[in-house]
């Protein structure tokens, strides 16, 4: 049995209605949306919508001259564990551009500045529940700066340095969970590894 090919489409007709939208959950950086909707042959159903208000979240690869790639050691209460991930964070005001923000957090975060950045990727976090998406920059050319306190429950973050081919062995056994943080090591193996 063979499927007709159609073109992917990501703008066509819908298949539910939205019937009505409450916002439940106003906070600085997102807020969350109760939405009724209704669909054909399966009736009202309701969802719950998290709408990020600061725009993207970015983050940053930046990579060494030797191949090695900064990553931030910091604790994450939701999950009750610690991380290994790329430096990230949000726009401070509706007015900071991403690149700003991707400076920002590098510098933040990590205690580095970069001579060459740019976007290379941008992506859908969390489709089924949220609008969240994340701006992906490399940095490359980058020198050493002061580095800054990242929150109460980070205050005891550090920044490693830890080769490629590590970083994607530790993404392959599971060590390295954080989404964005995959996507950066699967990005620069496909286009850095030797």
């Amino acid at each position: 049995m063979s499927e007709t090919y159609r073109k992917f489409d990501p703008w066509r007709v819908p298949p539910v209605q939205e019937d009505s939208r409450q916002q439940i959950l106003d906070a600085y950086y997102f807020s969350v949306e109760k939405l009724d909707l209704s669909a054909p042959n399966f009736g009202h159903f309701s969802r719950t919508i998290l709408r990020e208000k600061m725009g993207d979240t970015v983050a940053v690869l930046a990579l060494t001259d030797d191949k090695r790639i900064p990553f931030v050691e910091q604790y994450r209460i939701p999950t009750h564990r610690w991380t290994l991930e790329i430096p990230a964070g949000h726009a401070n005001s509706p007015d900071e551009k991403p690149a700003d923000v991707a400076a920002r957090k590098l510098r933040e975060e990590a205690g580095l500045e970069s001579a060459k950045m740019s976007q290379i990727y941008r992506f859908i976090n969390t489709p089924s529940f949220s609008t969240q998406h994340t701006a992906l920059f490399l940095a490359r050319d980058l020198s050493h700066t002061k580095r800054t306190p990242l929150g109460p429950e980070s205050g005891r973050s550090s920044v490693r340095y830890i080769p490629l081919d590590e970083a994607y062995a530790m993404v392959n056994n599971g060590t390295i969970l954080d989404a964005k943080t995959i996507i950066a090591v699967l990005a620069a193996m496909a286009c850095f590894a030797s």
